[in-house]
């Protein structure tokens, strides 16, 4: 089973592009406020290195920002 967790912000188009691309694949995510969870929000720094959202983590491998091609690869 496939882990997917995205680190987003309500207001951020591309954490909006990533969920409803990953929904339209059928795949099933955590979605994480990192605007509201400061734990999430520094976990998420540690991970990716990145202040910026969206960052998913599919089974432990790191995307920064809506890159379709690097998603597809790791969930096909």
């Amino acid at each position: 089973m496939m882990t997917v967790k995205v680190y987003s912000t309500p207001t951020c188009p591309w954490c909006t592009k990533a969920k409803e691309y990953l929904k339209s694949k059928n795949v099933d995510f955590e979605d994480i406020d990192v605007s509201k969870d400061l734990n999430a929000a520094a976990e998420m720094i540690r991970k990716s290195g990145q202040r910026g959202v969206p960052v998913l983590d599919i089974d432990g491998n790191i995307i920064v920002g809506f890159d379709q091609r690097a998603i597809d690869r790791l969930i096909n």
